[in-house]
C-alpha cells in the first residue's frame, strides 16, 4: 500500500521542504484529529517535541490543526519521546504526538503519532489519516463553538520523572555513584539529569545546552566520544548518552569503553530472569543484533525472537507473544512493564539497579558475552533496483554459503534513505570482510551499471 507522507516511523524530511512543512503539519493536524475524535465529547491530544528550530513551527501548525477539527491540545514543551507515550495514557489523551527526526540533525524534523494507549499507529491508521489529508479542509472544519482550545502541562517534567524514578526497586538509590549523562542536547535535557539527581547521584552534564541548532551535533549516542572522554576525565562510575528524542541509550563503562544495545539487552534479560520477572522465556530483538547475545540467551535457557529492523517490528512481536524485553543494537531498549516505546533514562536506570545491587563496576556488569565479528557497510545507489541485478544476487548467495552455519548475513535497503545496508557477522573476522567486501563491490557495479 503506497503512502505519500508517511515513512518506516512517522513523517519525516528536511524542515521547510515537503512533507516537513507547515502546510502538511497543519493537515495531518487536522485529518489525525479528525481520526481520532468520535462522539460528542471532548477530545484532547498530547503533543511533546525535542529542542530542534523547526520544532516551533511544526508545533503551532499542528495545534491549529487539532484545534480546528475541534480537538483540546495540551503541550508539553521540550521532553523525551517516551515521556509523550506515557502523558498520553496518563492524561487520558485520544492520541499523542511526538515532533522530532530522533538521532537526525537539527535541519531535519518528523512527526510520530501514539494511539491512546501509548502504541505507535498501525500502517492502517496511517493510512486513513492520509486519506483524510486528501479532503478539503472544509470538511473536516468543525463549528465555531466547538473550536478547540489549547493549553501548557506545566507538570509535564515532574510527572516523567516521578515515573521513571518508579521504575527502580524501592531500596535502589544511587548514592555515591558519579554520573556523566550525555543528553544530546535534545528532548531528555532537563528531564534526564533530574532524575538521576533526585535518585541520589552526583550528576555530570553534557549536551544540556540547545540552541535549536546542535541537537546530535558530535554528541549523544551517535556520537559518544566526548562522554567517553568525560568519563575518563572524571573518573566517572558510568557514563550514558542518549539521542535526540532521549528513546535509545548508549552506556559507556568506568574505563571509558562504550556498550550498546545488545550487551544492555543482556544484562536485562539475566537480572530480570533471576528475579523471576522476565516474560516468555527470552527477549525479542532484530536481525540485526550479534550472535554473541543469542548464544548468551541460549546458555541461560533464553530464547532470542528476530524482527525486522525497526523499533516497531520488535514491539508489535512483543506484544503478540507476550514478551516484556526487546530491543535494537544501536540502544532502543523496550520494557513493556513500564514503557510502550524505547526509553533512554529508563533503561539505563536497569542497568544502575544492577550495578548498585552487584556491587560491582560497570565494565564488569556489561561485559556479558564477547561479541562475534560483524561487519556493517553501507552503500549508496542514485536509482534503480540493485539487489535485483543477477551479479549482487550471485555475491549474496555465494556469502552465505561461505559463511554457511558459522555466521549470518543480512541485506536490507534503508527505509529513510537510498542505501543497501550490507551486514555479516561470524566467527571467522577476515571472511567476513570478505563476504561484505564482494557484495558491496557487486553492488557499487550494478549502481554505476544502471
Amino acid at each position: 500500500m503506497a503512502r505519500t507522507y508517511f515513512g518506516t516511523d512517522g513523517i519525516r524530511g528536511l524542515a521547510n521542504t515537503p512533507p516537513m512543512t507547515s502546510e502538511v503539519a497543519l493537515k495531518v493536524g487536522m485529518a489525525a484529529g479528525k481520526l481520532f475524535s468520535n462522539g460528542a465529547r471532548r477530545h484532547r491530544v498530547v503533543i511533546g517535541k525535542d529542542t530542534r528550530l523547526s520544532g516551533y513551527m511544526i508545533e503551532s501548525a499542528l495545534m491549529s490543526g487539532f484545534t480546528a477539527v475541534g480537538m483540546d491540545v495540551f503541550l508539553l514543551g521540550p521532553m523525551p519521546t517516551p515521556a509523550v507515550a506515557m502523558l498520553t495514557r496518563s492524561l487520558r489523551a485520544d492520541l499523542g504526538v511526538m515532533i522530532s527526526a530522533s538521532h537526525n540533525p537539527y535541519h531535519d524534523n518528523g512527526i510520530k503519532f501514539f494511539d491512546p494507549d501509548g502504541y505507535k499507529l498501525s500502517d492502517e491508521m496511517e493510512h486513513q489519516i492520509e486519506e483524510l489529508m486528501e479532503k478539503s479542509s472544509t470538511d473536516l472544519l468543525v463549528q465555531a463553538d466547538r473550536i478547540g482550545r489549547a493549553k501548557r502541562v506545566e507538570s509535564a517534567q515532574e510527572r516523567y520523572i516521578e515515573f521513571a524514578k518508579r521504575t527502580l526497586p524501592r531500596n535502589i538509590r544511587l548514592n555515591d555513584l558519579r554520573v556523566v549523562i550525555d543528553c544530546a542536547n535534545g528532548a531528555g535535557y532537563q528531564v534526564a539529569p533530574n532524575a538521576l539527581w533526585e535518585l541520589g547521584a552526583e550528576v555530570i552534564k553534557i549536551g544540556v545546552e540547545p540552541d535549536g541548532r546542535n541537537i546530535n551535533l558530535k554528541c549523544g549516542s551517535t556520537a559518544p566520544q566526548a562522554l567517553c572522554e568525560k568519563v575518563r576525565e572524571l573518573r566517572a562510575d558510568i557514563g550514558i548518552a542518549l539521542d535526540g528524542d532521549a528513546d535509545r541509550v548508549v552506556i559507556v563503562d568506568e574505563k571509558g569503553c562504550i556498550v550498546d544495545g545488545d550487551q544492555i539487552m543482556a544484562v536485562i534479560a539475566e537480572s530480570w530472569h533471576r528475579r523471576g520477572k522476565l516474560a516468555a522465556g527470552g527477549i525479542v530483538a532484530t536481525v540485526m543484533s550479534n550472535l554473541g547475545l543469542e548464544h548468551y540467551l541460549k546458555d541461560l535457557g533464553l530464547s532470542l525472537a528476530r524482527t525486522a529492523v525497526g523499533d516497531r517490528y520488535v514491539v508489535d512481536h512483543m506484544r503478540k507473544h507476550g514478551y516484556n524485553v526487546g530491543g535494537e543494537q544501536s540502544g532502543h531498549i523496550v520494557l513493556s512493564d513500564f514503557t510502550t516505546t524505547g526509553d533512554g533514562l529508563v533503561s539505563a536506570l536497569q542497568v544502575l539497579s544492577v550495578v548498585i545491587g552487584t556491587g560491582k563496576p560497570v565494565s564488569e556488569v556489561c561485559k556479558r558475552f564477547e561479541p562475534l565479528p560483524q561487519l556493517l557497510r553501507n552503500v549508496t545507489y542514485k536509482d534503480g533496483a540493485p539487489l535485483e541485478q543477477d551479479a549482487v544476487r550471485l555475491a549474496i548467495d555465494n556469502g552465505r554459503k561461505r559463511l554457511g552455519s558459522r555466521g549470518r548475513l543480512v541485506i536490507r535497503p534503508s527505509g529513510t534513505e537510498p542505501v543497501i545496508r550490507v551486514m555479516a557477522e561470524g566467527d571467522d573476522q577476515t571472511l567476513v570482510q570478505e563476504v561484505v567486501g564482494d557484495i558491496v563491490l557487486a553492488v557499487e557495479r550494478a549502481t554505476q551499471a544502471a
